[in-house]
């Protein structure tokens, strides 16, 4: 019988740092309802006409900053890649693919693949973390809507988050090895930020606020992002010994400010004046570096915190397609037969 398939998802990419890429790939990421959960004409006007004409010239600029720190290809891309590569070749278990979410190589060309190969079964694990209707539903939405145009339809299993996986945290801890913790004050966890209207949506109550999710994880909070995130970061910190006085979590890449706080780039800019003036960052949302990582983090908010009278500010590259990450995937695998 042939083996079965695994396909990784992650987010996307434009397929090059020009103006007509990056409006092609936020046009496709933003007119996803899961991503602004508006009227459809609504959303129409706001992406096609307002967002994507403007941001685009914008984000192309940073694109191209971007690809060419990274050797003239996203880094997202080359990543999802190269840890599919690995994957194939560390086990056996399964045949392993790769797709984004928006853009190239698309879910559907991927599962093209997949059934080509007529396989025993499919299971998909989206490369991020903690479940977010933006993110990781929105890969189920898709994958269930073109699965079910098929006439064979393979048993399917879908890993909506890993989280507090030992075999996840395990590998942060083993990113985290390239830095001596005593050279700085401070810990940041900066994730990226959601709408606090989604963040709600996960409870029947339509209320995260007083659901104790900066404490514990619950029966009604196993599947809000910031109770998720806060367990990540409880969970590295207390591997790595860090007590609850030496690190905080902070939420970046936010839209309005109607979205989770605090903010990164507003707790950066205050941490100098509290005397953390050396600070060492995690980005545990992110499995890949990719533009908020290499750009948002390692330059942008680098300069901030330096413009604010801190010394020195390093992030932890993310899991990429390390070794750790490779053996973490084999087990979480293995967690969820």
């Amino acid at each position: 019988m042939k083996k079965p398939a695994l396909l990784l998802v992650n987010l996307g990419t434009p397929d090059s740092p020009t103006y007509f890429s990056v409006f092609k790939y936020l046009r496709e990421f933003l007119m996803d309802p899961r991503v602004i959960d508006i009227p459809g004409v609504l959303r129409f006007v706001l992406v096609t006409l307002i967002i994507c004409p403007f941001r685009s010239l914008s984000s192309s600029k940073i694109y191209k900053q971007l690809w060419d720190l990274s050797g003239g290809e996203s880094p997202l891309l080359t990543n999802t890649r190269e840890l599919t590569t690995k994957l194939n070749a560390a086990q056996d278990q399964y045949d392993v693919y790769y797709a984004m979410r928006y853009q190239s190589p698309s879910i559907q060309a991927a599962l093209k693949e997949i059934q080509a190969t007529n396989p025993s079964e499919l299971t998909v694990l989206p490369l991020f973390p903690h479940y977010a209707s933006a993110t990781t539903g929105s890969v189920y939405q898709e994958v269930s809507r073109l699965m079910s145009q098929e006439w064979v339809i393979p048993s399917f299993k879908f890993i909506s988050q890993f989280y507090d996986h030992p075999a996840f945290i395990d590998a942060w801890v083993d990113a985290a090895s390239k830095h001596n913790l005593n050279d700085y004050d401070l810990v940041l966890f900066s994730y990226h930020g959601l709408p606090i209207s989604q963040v709600n949506k996960v409870y029947a109550d339509n209320q995260c606020d007083g659901k104790n999710c900066e404490h514990e994880i619950n029966d009604a909070n196993h599947y809000c992002y910031k109770a998720t995130v806060y367990e990540t970061s409880k969970l590295i910190a207390d591997r790595l010994g860090l007590p609850r006085s030496k690190y905080e979590v902070s939420f970046q890449s936010r839209l309005t400010n109607k979205w989770l706080a605090p903010f990164s780039d507003d707790v950066l800019k205050g941490l100098p004046s509290l005397g953390h003036k050396k600070v060492l960052v995690f980005s545990p949302a992110f499995t890949s570096d990719c533009l908020e990582t290499v750009i948002e983090i390692g330059d942008e908010y680098k300069e901030l915190f330096l413009e604010s009278g801190g010394e020195t500010l390093d992030y932890v590259e993310s899991l990429n397609f390390s070794d750790s990450w490779v053996q973490a995937i084999i087990r979480i695998l293995d967690t969820n037969k």
